[in-house]
């Protein structure tokens, strides 16, 4: 982990998306979604129906940061994930780069910080892409008690794969919680206690946690005087399983936990039955572009080895509410200086000639996306339609 960090720390969020079987009612109405999800200019129709749910959990009204909040399931890297202990659970993968996970094309020097430090100079031979996949699935098991792993008899096969580059795209149905209820139970216990029990439960079990079912996503920034005086630098994780797994809060970070569609999730958003923050609202505004599993695990796995962008939201207050501009906006600035985060009386940038990648925050159970950038690393726009669209927008 990098201690040197003077304004944000580092941090690991899972975005948990599970397939659930839909009755024949539903089946029977056909879905409708952007057929090229990185074309900026696509204007689908919002899905009717998804095969789908995305994991959420409400935080504790005691919770530092974002109380009562929902939020996907993760939290700080700990100095545990980057532990050389971790090389004997990852034996088998040590000698192929990264322990087996693909290659990134993003070129090096426009890596986000988090995954461009290089690890090694800062005493851990963990590499980042490794430790904050172990970071998120660590913090995905202490606070919902879902555990994603490979099996030791399987690693073999699943090395076999990676060094034959023969790993496809179709869902494959990672084992999830398949150990003693109990047992989990027990360790789960432990981990919470101490996060350095994660690698001993990983090793006393002869399990691997499954970092290869993790596809970089994007990684957000906490901006200046947001939600408290914490500020994080988070990297977020996509991952696909076939069927729901059992899940439950820890009752003690998370009040509640849920399953729901991302429609669902905004629909409740907007009607002030739960808060969240803008970047799970505009990620799930992005999923809101995938009414099937299926597609949103190919983009997922394919747009993963593009890379990210480095998103520090720059908040612009107003008269009434703010402005929250991303980067490629025309008011974005263009020093990435940390000093220059926040201003007021920001002239909104009318027109059609206008670059606009913002959010207009008047309400905070209301935000206006408006959109009209080509996003970078082959990603997709967030659906900017209302969500219960029938007709193109």
């Amino acid at each position: 982990m990098n201690t040197g960090l003077k304004h944000w720390k580092e941090a690991a969020t899972l975005i948990l998306a599970a397939g659930h079987r839909l009755g024949a009612e539903t089946l029977s109405t056909p879905t409708v979604e952007l057929t090229q999800p990185g074309d900026p200019k696509g204007r689908p129709r919002v899905p009717h129906h998804f095969d789908y749910n995305v994991l959420l959990l409400k935080r504790s009204s005691k919770s530092g940061f974002m109380p009562n909040a929902y939020v996907f399931p993760g939290g700080l890297v700990d100095s545990s994930d980057f532990s050389r202990d971790w090389l004997d659970v990852f034996k088998a993968f040590t000698k192929t780069p990264n322990f087996g996970l693909r290659s990134v094309k993003q070129p090096p020097d426009t890596r986000p910080p988090i995954f461009a430090t290089d690890r090694l100079k800062l005493g851990s031979p963990i590499p980042g892409e490794v430790a904050f996949r172990i970071c998120a699935l660590r913090e995905t098991f202490e606070e919902s008690g879902v555990l994603l792993f490979v099996c030791k008899e399987d690693e073999l096969g699943l090395l076999k794969s990676i060094n034959e580059s023969q790993v496809t795209d179709e869902i494959k149905h990672y084992k999830v919680n398949q150990l003693c209820s109990s047992e989990l139970s027990r360790w789960r216990t432990l981990v919470n206690q101490n996060p350095s029990n994660f690698v001993r439960m990983c090793r006393e079990l002869e399990v691997i946690p499954n970092i290869w079912a993790l596809h970089e996503w994007s990684n957000w920034l906490t901006p200046k005087r947001q939600y408290s005086v914490k500020r994080f630098d988070t990297a977020f994780f996509m991952c696909c399983l076939e069927e729901t797994p059992n899940a439950l809060q820890d009752q003690k970070e998370i009040e509640q936990l849920q399953w729901s569609t991302p429609a669902d999730v905004l629909q409740s958003y907007q009607a002030r039955e739960l808060w969240i923050a803008p970047p799970q609202f505009y990620e799930l505004r992005r999923m809101c572009r995938f009414a099937s599993l299926s597609n949103l695990h190919t983009f997922a796995r394919r747009r993963g080895t593009d890379g990210c962008e480095h998103w520090l939201p720059v908040v612009f207050f107003q008269e009434e509410g703010y402005l929250s501009v991303l980067p490629g906006d025309q008011l974005y600035p263009l020093s990435s200086s940390h000093k220059a985060k926040v201003g007021t009386n920001a002239e909104p940038g009318e027109g059609s000639e206008s670059a606009l990648h913002r959010l207009l925050v008047s309400d905070p159970y209301s935000p206006l996306l408006q959109v009209n950038i080509t996003p970078k690393y082959n990603h997709l726009l967030p659906f900017t339609g209302p969500l219960d669209a029938t007709t193109p927008v």
